[in-house]
């Protein structure tokens, strides 16, 4: 055994007298390093998924031990190319300083990274807009650096947390993905109100997206109706002002579920008692409008505005 174990010695010292054999045997701890990392966050993605229950935060401490490995590998690796422990903690010291001081809005930016992951304003999956630009998408990934949306517009937008901190952000996808919308509906004096009333509710209901009933949702301290309800907000100038309040289900096609119902509401209004109001002018002339002197049957233009008679 003795001299086995002689004889594997003077093999490894034969190897590493070899040209380049430092390098290959770096190189060598590098690539096991790094197949070991994916072998440890495969065996322990299921674990820390069940233990913080979020993706991003699972996604960001798999993340982080996959990090540590190849950092170990790394050290291994620098320690057969003939480093230190001490010179790598001194470089590792010195490239961290130049690293903050050049790359210090990146720093920034993992900062507030680690704050949205511990404040948890979205997640992986959430529907969220941004309000200053309107942008409205699904949260596609929430690394330490960005956020990364995916817009309605098969676009990808990616922000970088400092930003996101500081912007006002509408989460449709929070712990209950029921939203409630308003639609607004002018109808004139003429109007029977209360069939009209009926119409709106009942296209609401008769939509699918929609919640139809049930009981009331508690927002806060405050509840709400689920199903639709319709009630007068205003006598405005051109007719009666209707407001629709309903809720739908879930936050992704907005738009669509708001079209279906205005295509119920017009196709009802034509078979009932209900017209619906725009902008009317009307043009009055009294003993004040003065007099226009205008022949019509001889095709002469009509009179010039000077040749008008003012009013007394």
């Amino acid at each position: 055994m003795v001299g086995v174990q002689g004889a594997v010695d003077e093999a490894v010292r034969t190897f590493r007298d070899l040209p380049g054999a430092r390098f290959v045997a770096a190189t060598l701890v590098l690539v096991v390093g790094w197949y070991a990392s994916r072998l440890l966050v495969r065996l322990l993605g299921r674990p820390v998924a069940r233990r913080f229950q979020r993706p991003s935060l699972t996604k960001t401490v798999l993340g982080g031990v996959r990090a540590v490995a190849m950092l170990v590998a790394a050290s291994v690796a620098a320690n057969q190319l003939g480093f230190k422990p001490g010179d790598i903690l001194l470089s590792v010291t010195v490239f961290s300083a130049v690293l903050g001081l050049v790359l210090a809005p990146i720093i920034g930016s993992v900062i507030n990274g680690l704050f949205l992951l511990a404040d948890q304003p979205y997640e992986i999956g959430d529907m969220i807009e941004l309000v200053d630009q309107g942008k409205r998408g699904y949260v596609e990934d929430i690394t330490l650096r960005y956020t990364k949306i995916f817009t309605l517009e098969n676009t990808f937008l990616v922000v970088p947390n400092s930003n996101m901190r500081d912007r006002d952000v509408i989460n449709y996808s929070a712990e209950d993905t029921r939203s409630r919308l308003s639609l607004e509906l002018l109808v004139t004096y003429e109007s029977d109100i209360e069939e009209a009333r009926a119409i709106v509710e009942r296209a609401a209901r008769e939509t699918t997206e929609v919640v139809e009933g049930g009981p009331d949702i508690r927002i806060g301290s405050a509840r709400y109706p689920s199903a639709p309800v319709s009630r007068v907000k205003e006598f405005a100038d051109n007719g009666v002002l209707l407001d629709l309040r309903y809720w739908v289900k879930d936050p992704y096609y907005l738009g669509r579920v708001n079209s279906k119902i205005n295509e119920r509401i017009w196709s009802a209004v034509a078979d009932a008692d209900v017209e619906m109001a725009y902008p009317h002018q009307h043009l009055v002339f009294d003993e004040t409008s003065g007099t226009a002197r205008v022949e019509i049957d001889r095709g002469e233009p009509a009179a010039r505005p000077e040749e008008f008679d003012a009013p007394d």
